[in-house]
């Protein structure tokens, strides 16, 4: 008999908000894996990319890569991403982050102005839920990103 994994996998990135407010980055439930909203931090838990929404946008997008390669996903398995946006103004920059990434996945997405985030410089903030196709295998316990 084969080994048995968890239904549900957790995956952290190690940054003080997690614990602080009981979420987890992201979490795999048997084929799906939902990543949390996720804005432009590095690995310190620092603002990458002030006062511009294309690269904040990038960092984000690479933070949900980061996190859904860790429970056994690709990019391709990405079925929707919905973007919080500051200003709404900026969507080519943000669209274009996005496209880069997620040109030929192309998930189902939707992007909104909302009115402010935790910290004022954010300027960008991407959830993502991805579908793996059955037999890709999952990691055991909880996942960590290397710091």
């Amino acid at each position: 008999m084969g080994e048995v994994r968890p239904f549900r996998v957790r995956y952290s990135s190690g940054t003080s908000w997690e614990p602080r407010v009981g979420y987890s980055r992201a979490v795999r439930a048997g084929d799906e894996i939902f990543v949390s909203g996720t804005t432009a931090t590095d690995g310190e838990g620092k603002l990458v990319g002030a006062g511009d929404a294309y690269a904040q946008t990038r960092q984000a997008l690479a933070n949900v890569r980061r996190a859904v390669e860790a429970l056994g996903g690709e990019l391709s398995d990405v079925v929707r991403t919905r973007i919080y946006v500051k200003d709404i103004r900026e969507w080519e920059e943000i669209a274009r982050a996005h496209h880069e990434l997620f040109g030929d996945v192309r998930p189902a997405s939707t992007m909104v102005q909302v009115s402010r985030f935790i910290d004022e410089a954010m300027l960008v903030e991407v959830e993502a839920d991805a579908r793996v196709p059955p037999g890709r295998s999952q990691p055991s316990g909880e996942a960590s990103s290397p710091t």
